[in-house]
């Protein structure tokens, strides 16, 4: 079971994974239990929550587990996401409650010695969740002293209250030796350093994924009769646990036709064939009429009839209303579909642009528009889609930072209590870049020279690459996707769990944009482009000052003062081309043309 805390971030990605290996995935979370209401945020009462592991039995658990979650990101967030038994009695359909480790509250009512406290809040706990729903949860961790002392109190309570009780390993790593890279992460996360007493450590004791005999040895201690009783209740959940995620089918929004179009294709065409007289006038020849239809064709045999009609709608809207839209870039230029919807502004024909690069009957996969907008007025763009489709079926996409192999080594550095500038200079001698070599610092140890000297002679270089070997690639931390949004059929919450940017406020997904498209939702990209901007400021200033009305989309394509431009290299500022890669290639091109 995949049970992270008060979060679902890696459900889907754990769920093909699990199913591919030929493992039953079990999905659930370790909540944060408020001890009054999830709406009580008054001072010092941060460390009155309780933890509290729910697994979704089947289908309608999985959505009651996605609306708890979200709840408890969007309603009860104080430090932490909390539920209260309010909610959990109202989505408790389908999810089987455990008591959870030392921080649940059923052990903390037992190590502060109040028996029939414990035994209150337990029974409170099987009615929430129902008859044989709730079980008392027991670990082995040997080499904690409160874990020893309680043991033997969850064991008796169960007896008493007749509640199941079930043996679980709490693993927060995967192998035993990952155990001190898991401890220098800790000391990354909380900003401390491996020396301090004070700091949140779980060096204490084993808590890595470790196998069912050995597991099963751990027990024994607590007598065979009760290890036994834990293991079949163990394997009972297990077989309980069935949830089957549809994953690959499209769900894409309905989008509102008008009352003489019976379907979206039909409407689609109506829409195409305004466009043919729009852009060619009367000079339709059958070469953009076989296009078109079997652009059509394909459309209509993948069904994406309502993809084209969403952007083509939200498109045109910004462009009626002044906001600048980019003329199309990546494999849609490639759709004479798009260009009649006025979605791109490049003739596919024009240029033998291929559709199939775009969408392809043998391969179907949603179509996936870039779309460019005016970075100023971006968000006009997503309030209206919100409006239309509505709030509760938008929302911007989550990713995750993940330590890169300098930030790595700064990072454990850090936690190690080695100084900023030997961490800094050892950074330095990595690769910062794909181009410049492998950046992964195994294959960097091997293949710089300076680095591979410095590793091999110095204990201290050692120890400091081999932290952060371990802690290279690992989730740093999550922000906002810089463009990438969700649009729904149903409200987001039947589909996946939420939560609020930590910045700004704004409602974010927790399955990142992969995930996303696994479930089969539509997900598009709202790019917003400073370039744009600074493009309709120096139109508005043009017409300001000299009266001219421009036209972006009649400008020449083959005008000596740009081009001049580019054989300059004066290209800071130019979307695409103001890398210095890009300069250089523009040198190299020119020095090829010149030949």
């Amino acid at each position: 079971a995949l049970t992270d805390h008060g979060v679902m971030y890696g459900a889907i990605e754990f769920y093909k994974k699990a199913k591919k290996a030929g493992i039953k995935p079990i999905l659930g979370c370790e909540l944060y239990v408020a001890e009054n209401s999830r709406h009580d945020k008054r001072p010092n009462i941060d460390d009155k929550r309780y933890h509290l592991v729910v697994l979704a039995e089947n289908n309608a658990g999985y959505k009651n587990l996605i609306k708890l979650v979200t709840a408890a990101h969007l309603e009860g967030f104080y430090y932490k996401p909390r539920v209260d038994k309010e909610l959990l009695k109202k989505y408790s359909e389908g999810l089987i409650g455990l008591s959870a480790c030392l921080g649940g509250e059923v052990p903390r009512a037992l190590l502060a010695g109040n028996f029939q406290k414990a035994k209150k809040i337990a029974l409170e706990y099987d009615e929430i969740f129902g008859k044989d729903n709730f079980f008392i949860e027991i670990q082995q961790h040997p080499n904690l002293q409160e874990q020893n002392l309680i043991n033997p109190r969850l064991i008796k309570l169960a007896h008493e209250t007749n509640l199941p009780i079930v043996a679980t390993q709490d693993s927060h790593y995967t192998h035993t030796n990952d155990a001190h890279a898991h401890d220098v992460l800790l000391a990354v996360q909380t900003g401390n350093k491996l020396d301090d007493t004070d700091r949140l450590t779980m060096k204490d004791d084993d808590f890595s994924f470790i196998g069912d005999q050995e597991i099963f040895e751990k027990f024994k201690s607590l007598g065979e009769d009760v290890a036994k009783e834990a293991f079949e209740n163990t394997n009972r959940i297990a077989e309980r646990c069935s949830v089957e995620i549809e994953l690959g089918k499209t769900r894409l929004p309905n989008f509102p036709l008008l009352e003489d179009y019976k379907n979206p294709d039909e409407y689609l065409k109506k829409l195409v064939y305004n466009g043919l007289a729009t852009r060619y006038g009367n000079s339709i020849g059958e070469k953009i009429k076989d296009r078109l239809e079997y652009e059509l064709k394909v459309i209509k045999q993948t069904g994406f009839a309502s993809y084209f009609l969403i952007v083509q709608d939200f498109v045109n809207w910004a462009k009626q209303n002044g906001i600048i839209v980019g003329p199309g870039r990546g494999s849609a230029a490639g759709s004479l579909v798009s260009y009649l919807l006025n979605i791109t502004n490049i003739d596919p024909l024009k240029y033998n642009l291929l559709f199939e690069r775009f969408l392809n009957p043998e391969r179907v996969s949603m179509p996936d528009i870039d779309l460019d907008f005016d970075d100023a007025r971006r968000d006009e763009v997503l309030k209206y889609v919100a409006d239309k489709y509505g709030h509760d079926r938008v929302a911007q996409i989550i990713t995750f930072g993940t330590m890169a192999a300098r930030g790595s080594i700064r990072d454990a550095g850090r936690a190690l209590g080695y100084s900023y500038d030997f961490c800094d200079k050892i950074a330095k001698m990595v690769p910062l870049t794909p181009n410049q070599g492998k950046t992964g610092l195994t294959e960097a140890v091997k293949e710089i020279d300076e680095l591979k000297q410095a590793y091999n002679t110095n204990s201290d270089v050692k120890k400091l690459i081999d932290a952060a070997s371990r802690l290279e690639g690992v989730a740093r931390h999550s922000s906002t996707h810089a463009c990438a949004v969700v649009i729904t059929p149903e409200p987001l919450t039947e589909y996946l769990p939420l939560q609020k940017d930590t910045n700004e406020g704004n409602i974010i997904t927790q399955y990142e944009m992969h995930a996303v498209e696994d479930l089969g939702l539509l997900k598009m990209d709202f790019l917003g482009l400073a370039n744009l901007t600074i493009i309709e400021n120096t139109l508005k200033e043009i017409k300001r000052n000299h009266g001219i009305d421009i036209d972006l989309d009649s400008l020449p394509l083959d005008d000596k003062k740009t081009f001049g431009l580019l054989q300059e290299i004066k290209t800071t500022g130019v979307f695409q081309l103001e890398s210095s890669g890009m300069k250089r290639y523009l040198k190299s091109l020119l020095k090829t043309l010149l030949l």
